[in-house]
């Protein structure tokens, strides 16, 4: 993104993408950042089967949590949603559309997520 020019406000929304071969299969990543939270989507195939959020609040330590949409029994998003939330303090939506029974490319899902929050602390 170019800078924003002197006295302009600031850009309320930013979207980064970034796709890797992971479990010998290409998993893609799309981000949609706001101020005060984000978006993230994360599949192979273009769907949204489930949807998950979580916040930080002064009376727990541990975010809470919620799945809006999807199956109820999965609880990989709303997992995945917690740690991310607890990690950047932020609001996290986020739709993970894996299979969860793959423990071994959930963990590398995450792993890719925390690496791209190094290389990238600013799309978050």
């Amino acid at each position: 993104m170019a800078a924003a020019e002197p006295g302009a406000a600031p850009r309320s929304l930013s979207v980064h993408n970034f796709s890797e071969k992971l479990a010998e299969q290409t998993v893609h990543f799309h981000l949609l950042s706001m101020k005060e939270s984000f978006f993230l989507w994360v599949g192979s195939a273009p769907t949204l089967s489930n949807l998950a959020v979580a916040m930080c609040t002064r009376f727990d330590p541990m975010p809470v949590s919620t799945l809006v949409l999807g199956d109820a029994s999965d609880t990989t998003p709303n997992s995945v949603a917690q740690r991310l939330a607890k990690k950047t303090g932020k609001q996290v939506f986020i739709s993970y559309n894996l299979p969860s029974t793959n423990t071994n490319l959930s963990l590398q899902v995450e792993n890719r997520i925390k690496q791209e929050m190094v290389t990238h602390p600013d799309k978050f």
